[in-house]
């Protein structure tokens, strides 16, 4: 697997009035971009072609912050959802993009964090059958999409905001899926709200036996922030890890610079192009120290 899709669209209303000018995966979370977070996990997952979909009038926006992923020896794509009509449109939106390729699939304002991500982002890359969702054990399930399973992680059902929830795990905003998806996601019809449903195209896979489930367990964190609490929640986090260590988390260029996607050069000129800001002098310090760790 190589390609990614990272789905930036979307109002924002939530976070109005905030969004009022500005996308929200725009808006910073302590020490960088949002979209910084969600792409840093399609990297860490070993992808380097990565599709962007988001509304025109940010289209301009996202390509002055991340250009052709050059930076992050990457490719960077480009494509725009006029209306927002669900999450599973943008597969179809991204169809020549993928071609006949298997591919992951994120919510551009979901965070996750752990020293052992990258190991379970390429162990679900490694035994994809058909689609792979993740879950994540919370308070308020029936804010989310959740998922029941029983004893052998085996999917018994999906249920999107559940009034009196059978399960705490909700299903996060990553995925895995083969390219049979694509095929899936033209047969999905619009939910009553008018949007092709990315539960529905899972409950596809459920339905024939494709469905995979991993557990995101302790030690682990995921972030929803497309709301003010979970946007206050992500800064606080990020700022207490990084404040305690030193060590930026979620930084793309850093990622690069540890796989060798980019050399010390490319590096250098997106220190010095940062010079003035703690980011940029993050970057000084991982061209002169041995800082390993992702």
């Amino acid at each position: 697997m190589k390609k990614g899709i990272l789905l930036a669209g979307g109002f924002g209303t939530r976070l109005y009035p905030n969004t009022s000018v500005v996308n929200k995966h725009l808006l910073n979370i302590y020490s960088k971009p949002m979209i910084y977070y969600s792409l840093s996990t399609l990297m860490l997952a070993g992808l380097r072609e990565i599709l962007i979909i988001s509304s025109p009038e940010d289209k301009k926006n996202y390509k002055s912050l991340l250009g052709d992923g050059e930076d992050f020896g990457i490719k960077i794509f480009y494509e725009t959802q006029v209306v927002p009509r669900g999450i599973a449109e943008s597969i179809l939106i991204a169809e020549n993009f993928l071609e006949k390729d298997d591919f992951a699939l994120i919510l551009g304002d979901n965070l996750f964090y752990s020293e052992s991500l990258t190991l379970i982002l390429k162990e679900c890359i490694k035994n994809l059958r058909g689609a792979t969702i993740l879950a994540y054990h919370v308070k308020n399930p029936e804010d989310y999409g959740i998922v029941e399973f029983n004893d052998k992680k085996e999917v018994k059902r999906i249920v999107e905001k559940p009034k009196k929830p059978r399960s705490n795990f909700a299903v996060t905003g990553l995925y895995f899926y083969k390219n049979i998806a694509v095929s899936y996601a033209k047969k999905i019809k619009p939910s009553n709200r008018g949007e092709l449903e990315i539960t529905a195209l899972n409950n596809l896979f459920l339905k024939n036996k494709g469905l995979d489930l991993e557990i995101l367990g302790r030690g682990v964190a995921w972030l929803d922030t497309g709301s003010f609490e979970g946007l206050l929640e992500a800064n606080n986090f990020v700022y207490s890890i990084e404040k305690r260590q030193s060590l930026l988390i979620n930084c793309p260029e850093e990622i690069a610079y540890r796989k060798n996607w980019i050399n010390k050069s490319i590096l250098r000129k997106k220190a010095k192009k940062n010079k003035n800001s703690p980011y940029g002098k993050y970057l000084e310090r991982i061209l002169k120290e041995k800082l390993y760790y992702l």
